[in-house]
């Protein structure tokens, strides 16, 4: 071989694994000699994706040193940790990850991670008490591990509420302000069924079970005890039959996709819909009927408990710069007027607790947005998002979507499928 082809041979050689080494490293910067870092997030154009990305955009535009690259994740949280695994398996991670509450301990005993404050510490003194300043103890707490550790900052918090369209409840005969218990929805969803042939629920069905949490839990059962899988109660038995019930038997419950079935609530074929607050916005701006949010339904005689829904963001960059990078956006999401923008885009309560009645953040919308007022209010009913240890987090959570599926179609019984599937997952935790 020619010796001027050999050289040539050998310079793209050590070009590609120079370009291979970088880009397994995570070192990149754009021809402005900006740092650019993936931010990972499970925003839908119709839950915040257009928000997130108008977010990104006036960040890159106002910062000299730093570029995000917004990536959108399907599948919801659980979504984002079977893609996180096949990156980690490659030696990649993006910079900022959404994770949500129910993946918190399983991210943190799986990923590598840094504490954002060990961020501040190292590189920015100005920012050192911006955590303690801004958000509450108790707020924090949602993103501290099993071992205390304080692993991200909480970003997203919702609570499930029932929205209903009022023209079709007063077509109905019923109570426009609607029902208050479960069992109201029930017989209100029976009425509807029959009065105007429309169904009367969806309940959200995503890739994860907050909201069926919510459901069995305000009954009085419990989704984890001492680290094991405890739902398969009298209780949770009981609840999970009345939502079977009126999908199978009664059929005035919609089971469909998520993303269909708000849609079929916004088109006007199903008269209430329960689910996150952060639909709010895509329902508000959408629905051509009178359209109101009210609190979560209470089982008759017992207290509502709400798993606190949403999620922290945390930094998983690995090389010095990134994390730089990484504290730089987290810090600008985080400010009183991007916190607000992003409530304003989804719905979300802000978990800093001076954005809402700031003049610069959330006060006038506050005022004028009366459907938020049921997901702040029921906040006091908040519990933590059931979050199984070890390693076995994401399977247990497919277990559980798999068995939904299962008892939604009828394939299966309550207290035959619950007890299962809950020995199932137990066999599988520490």
């Amino acid at each position: 071989m020619k010796r001027w082809l050999q050289i040539a041979i050998f310079i793209i050689l050590i070009s590609f694994l120079t370009a291979c080494n970088s880009e397994a490293a995570g070192n990149e910067s754009n021809e402005d000699g900006k740092t650019v870092i993936e931010y990972w997030h499970v925003n839908a154009e119709t839950q915040g994706g257009q928000t997130v990305t108008e977010l990104v955009e006036e960040f890159n535009a106002q910062s000299d040193t730093v570029e995000v690259v917004a990536k959108y994740n399907p599948d919801m949280y659980k979504g984002l940790m079977q893609n996180m695994q096949a990156e980690a398996a490659a030696g990649n991670s993006p910079a900022v990850v959404q994770i949500g509450w129910a993946f918190m301990d399983y991210f943190s005993e799986n990923f590598e991670y840094t504490p954002p404050q060990h961020v501040i510490d190292e590189h920015f003194p100005d920012d050192a008490t911006f955590l303690e300043d801004h958000f509450l103890p108790n707020v924090m707490d949602l993103a501290k591990n099993a071992d205390g550790e304080q692993v991200g900052i909480p970003y997203s918090l919702s609570t499930p509420v029932l929205y209903i369209n009022k023209d079709m409840l007063r077509e109905a005969g019923l109570d426009e302000d609607g029902p208050q218990t479960w069992e109201e929805v029930k017989e209100f969803s029976k009425v509807i069924k029959e009065e105007t042939g429309n169904y009367g629920l969806y309940f959200q069905e995503p890739a994860d079970n907050w909201a069926t949490q919510a459901l069995l839990e305000s009954n009085g059962a419990s989704f984890i005890e001492d680290g094991q899988a405890a739902f398969a109660s009298e209780e949770g038995i009981e609840a999970y039959q009345f939502l079977t019930d009126m999908i199978v038997e009664d059929e005035t419950a919609l089971h469909i996709g998520w993303d269909q079935g708000v849609q079929s609530f916004i088109d006007g074929s199903v008269a209430m819909t329960y689910t996150t607050i952060a639909q709010r916005s895509n329902i508000q701006d959408n629905a051509q009927f009178d359209v109101a949010a009210v609190e979560s339904p209470a089982w008759e005689g017992k207290e509502v408990r709400l798993p606190a829904g949403g999620a922290m963001l945390a930094i998983t960059a690995q090389e010095e710069e990134e994390q730089k990078a990484a504290w730089e956006f987290m810090s600008y999401l985080y400010s009183v007027e991007a916190m607000a923008e992003w409530t304003k885009g989804t719905g979300y309560v802000p978990p800093r607790h001076d954005v809402a009645e700031a003049e610069n953040g959330l006060k006038t919308y506050l005022e004028e947005n009366e459907m938020m007022t049921p997901a702040i209010n029921q906040m006091d009913g908040v519990v933590p998002w059931a979050s199984f240890p070890g390693n076995a987090g994401l399977q247990a959570e497919q277990m559980l979507l798999d068995l939904r599926e299962q008892l939604l179609e009828g394939s299966i019984s309550p207290e035959e499928g619950l007890k299962t599937t809950q020995d199932e997952i137990n066999a599988l935790l520490p």
